[in-house]
């Protein structure tokens, strides 16, 4: 039974954590950090997982914990995980990040759209954690970051047009919009029931932080500079992101074809679903689940190809991506402890 431990668990990304891995069979959790909750224990913090474990929230101190488990993940806000992490590396831990910390390769870019980083050595270690992309460079990391929620769809989405280069990447738009939750568990006004219920709105209009992450991915498939115009949205549902994607064809074809070329390039797998024509994706039809779905449409007037991609952005776009990451530091099978149907309705 490897050991593993959550660092930063007071948020709902921490909560989805603990859901996967107290029932993951080849996990045990020996220790769960959250400061502003340390000497409670874990269940009165979520009562969702009352009976299911008798940790006691820690204050973190990055040398113990790395004594205490083999495979920490944490959960921290960005410029925290990095004060944190190469402690934790240097106790001969392996670590899965969930923050921004470790996603870009360039330090100076950080610095632009975050904050200077203090451990710059350890970005070109880091390994994306997108498995359908990056598996091989994961299997054998020690530190592994855990790609965004809007950038894990967004790439999912466009990765098999961009790699056969049959669209234009100069044409990128996306439109995104994304449940309360991808926000935090922390109260801020904007996120407040009152001013979500009944509303839908665009936030970070040209300056979301997710911006530089997405163009990285997409311009390494592309093989090519990419600048994209991303726009997130926020909607009035605990969970759900859904990114609908517009790119300009190189060539005339149907939505028959490309969905052949999703088809392939998706074959194996296990957490990648291509609707059948006619067939587009709903955040209802992934909820609770490690799936990413992705379904589109060729409008010959335009000649433009609409990709759809649906993802739980606690799952698929956090914490079971994480734990899916972990299934392959561990050589264990992928699927393992996230065989979980979507929740419907």
């Amino acid at each position: 039974m490897v050991k593993v431990a959550v660092v930063g668990a007071s948020g709902y990304t921490g909560a989805e954590l603990l859901r996967l891995l107290l029932n993951h069979p080849g996990v045990e959790v020996t220790c769960v950090t959250a400061r502003q909750h340390a000497g409670s224990p874990v269940a009165a913090v979520f009562p969702s997982l009352l009976g299911r474990t008798r940790l006691i929230c820690e204050p973190l101190e990055p040398a113990a914990v790395a004594t205490r488990a083999d495979l920490i993940f944490t959960a921290l806000p960005h410029e925290s995980a990095m004060a944190a992490i190469p402690e934790i590396l240097q106790g001969g831990a392996r670590v899965i990040d969930l923050s921004a910390d470790y996603r870009l390769r360039d330090a100076a870019v950080y610095a632009a759209w975050y904050a200077p980083h203090s451990s710059p050595e350890l970005l070109a270690e880091a390994a994306y954690g997108l498995p359908e992309l990056y598996r091989e460079q994961i299997r054998g990391a020690r530190l592994v970051a855990n790609p965004g929620c809007y950038p894990t769809s967004v790439a999912l989405a466009l990765a098999p047009l961009l790699k056969a280069g049959v669209i234009d990447p100069a044409s990128l738009i996306i439109d995104s919009k994304s449940g309360t939750s991808g926000a935090g568990r922390a109260a801020k006004l904007d996120s407040l029931f009152c001013e979500v219920n009944e509303g839908f709105k665009a936030y970070g209009v040209g300056k979301h932080r997710h911006t530089p992450e997405i163009e990285q991915t997409l311009s390494a498939l592309a093989g090519t500079t990419v600048v994209v115009s991303f726009t997130p949205h926020l909607l009035p549902v605990n969970r759900g992101i859904l990114s609908t994607c517009y790119a300009t064809l190189t060539t005339p074809t149907t939505t028959e074809d490309l969905l052949g070329l999703f088809d392939g390039f998706y074959r194996d797998e296990p957490f990648v679903r291509v609707h059948p024509p006619g067939s587009l994706p709903n955040v209802a039809y992934v909820r609770g689940s490690n799936f990413c779905d992705l379904g589109l449409v060729v409008d010959p007037r335009t000649n433009r190809v609409i990709i759809v991609a649906a993802i739980d952005n606690l799952v698929k776009g956090a914490a079971g991506q994480a734990v899916q990451n972990m299934n392959l530091l561990l050589g264990l099978d992928e699927q393992t402890g996230l065989g979980v149907i979507p929740l419907y309705p």
